[in-house]
């Protein structure tokens, strides 16, 4: 019984020695366990460009602007419009603008397809297209004459009441006619530069008749 315990008290202190290697081992592993096991951090992934593809559609749509008093601004409609993220743009098929200016002259847009940008202020007329400004009266009584714009291909800038072309464009300013291979219309200036092959058709101004004494 003695050479037992003498054994026993061998092989003891013989594990005490060996005891602080034997946990460090088993941290050791527990350690490399828990890293082989532990979830993956998200590595860092390289920006995806951005392409020309639609990101979202609408169909029987109208989209409305509003000046700061919460009067309208300019509404856009069209039957089907595709939102394209990489220029923040929409390409509108059918599509219908209408604007009025801070003096209250309300302008009209229509064409086969539009393409507008984020805000509605510049829109691009394809096919059919045409601007039309209605006639109005100022408060001091002059009179604006309605004033129109046809042709393939228009350009039309809402918020500065500017409309451009680049292709053969009809302008009619109340009974007046014209026609050109380009044109660039500034509403500040009142101004319409007409390029290319240019021809017109200007109506004699009416004269109120005398009245007879």
């Amino acid at each position: 019984m003695s050479r037992l315990l003498h054994w026993l008290r061998i092989g003891l202190d013989r594990v005490s020695i060996y005891l602080p290697i034997i946990l460090a081992a088993g941290l050791a592993l527990g350690t490399y366990w828990l890293v082989r096991n532990a979830p993956k951090l998200l590595e860092p992934r390289a920006a995806v460009p951005v392409t020309h593809d639609p990101d979202y559609f609408m169909r029987d749509f109208v989209v409305k602007r509003f000046f700061p008093n919460g009067e309208l601004r300019s509404e856009l409609r069209g039957k089907e419009g595709r939102h394209y993220p990489d220029t923040d743009t929409l390409e509108v098929d059918e599509v219908r603008v209408r604007t009025v200016s801070p003096q209250g002259l309300v302008t009209h847009a229509t064409a086969n397809r539009g393409l507008s940008n984020s805000d509605a202020s510049e829109v691009q007329l394809f096919g059919n297209a045409i601007v039309v400004r209605d006639a109005a009266r100022s408060p001091d009584g002059e009179e604006t004459p309605r004033l129109e714009f046809r042709g393939e291909f228009l350009h039309a800038f809402t918020d500065s009441e500017r409309v451009t072309s680049n292709k053969p464009v009809t302008l009619t300013r109340g009974e007046d006619r014209f026609t050109a291979d380009s044109m660039d219309y500034d509403k500040i200036s009142g101004v319409a530069n007409l390029k290319g092959r240019v021809r017109g058709v200007i109506q004699p101004a009416r004269t109120t008749p005398a009245k007879k004494p």
